[in-house]
């Protein structure tokens, strides 16, 4: 399923948010066990979330409070975002002050999310949020499932969501990732059906055929935030339970091709927004560029990509 090499160092203690998702996410050991219970009072006390926290303010943001958005990528709402894939939860206080706060300044009368100064729900902040807060330990909050609902009404009717007002496409897969996270139990009729349509609009173009190819979607990168790649798009499908749809197989291909030969992969980028077009946009508007954010070196073996990848291919061998 995956090589002793590569497990033992998952389960590196210097990383213990990698090695709690290691040891409960791969090998399937329950929050009782022991070993798993150390792990998660390690972490936030060593490693990235010791780092990130470690940099909140005493208001519980990071940066400002006037702006939980920006500066992209360092203030709260991107912490936010990676701490919730590092295995803390709200039962950290620090966390659950920020979250709290997150929830107030970013939820919206029409039951999703944006960010501040909209006042309408934006499909892939209101994705974004969604996930963070039912990993984070917010399942039963009323504006998360507010926001659950809101994007199964704002999904395309032929399947699929649009981020950006320009019809659906592959970039706007909050919404999927979201609903992999959301306990199957909650869905309504309409949900699964939004999902089934979605998981139906990503099959058809095998998850990559969509206008001109696009670099970004074929390398690696974290933190996701925004960006879609096919490594993305293989977690949240499997997770859903698509894992043994044959118009997969390019990507799994893909996927399986980019391995290194000890059995890990590479960050291959950190945030592929500044290509093409927007590259230029961004030497125009050098106020509006993103400030680059990372955990890991780009181009060497990443715990957090390999992690990911491992998990595609272990729900594949249980899927197929």
């Amino acid at each position: 399923m995956f090589r002793k090499n590569v497990l033992h160092w998952l389960l590196e203690r210097n990383q213990p948010s990698v090695r709690l998702l290691t040891l409960t996410q791969l090998l399937g050991k329950s929050e009782k066990d022991p070993e798993v219970s150390l792990t998660q009072q390690s972490i936030t006390k060593v490693g990235w979330v010791s780092d990130i926290v470690g940099r909140q303010l005493p208001n519980g943001c990071w940066i400002e409070e006037g702006s939980l958005y920006k500066p992209k990528y360092l203030s709260t709402n991107w912490m936010l975002l990676i701490l919730s894939d590092l295995g803390v939860t709200k039962t950290n206080q620090t966390i659950s002050n920020a979250c709290e706060l997150w929830i107030n300044q970013f939820a919206k009368n029409d039951g999703g999310f944006a960010m501040e100064g909209m006042k309408k729900s934006h499909v892939c902040t209101t994705g974004n949020t969604a996930r963070a807060l039912v990993k984070f330990g917010y399942v039963d909050h009323p504006r998360v499932k507010s926001a659950f609902e809101w994007m199964e009404k704002n999904a395309a009717l032929k399947g699929g969501w649009s981020c950006f007002g320009s019809g659906r496409n592959l970039d706007s897969w909050e919404p999927m990732s979201a609903f992999a996270t959301y306990p199957k139990q909650r869905w309504t009729r309409r949900m699964k059906d939004a999902v089934e349509k979605g998981a139906e609009f990503y099959l058809e173009r095998e998850m990559h055929k969509q206008g001109a190819a696009y670099r970004p979607w074929y390398r690696f990168h974290y933190p996701v935030h925004y960006y879609y790649d096919l490594l993305v798009g293989l977690d949240f499908m499997t997770a859903l339970g698509y894992g043994d749809d044959k118009r997969l197989k390019h990507a799994i291909g893909f996927l399986k091709k980019k391995r290194r030969r000890d059995g890990r992969w590479n960050l291959d980028a950190i945030h592929p927004d500044v290509e093409g077009g927007m590259a230029e946009w961004y030497m125009k508007h050098p106020k509006q560029a993103p400030i680059p954010f990372a955990l890991e070196k780009i181009g060497e073996p990443s715990k957090m990509i390999t992690l990911t990848a491992t998990q595609v291919l272990t729900r594949l061998d249980e899927q197929s």
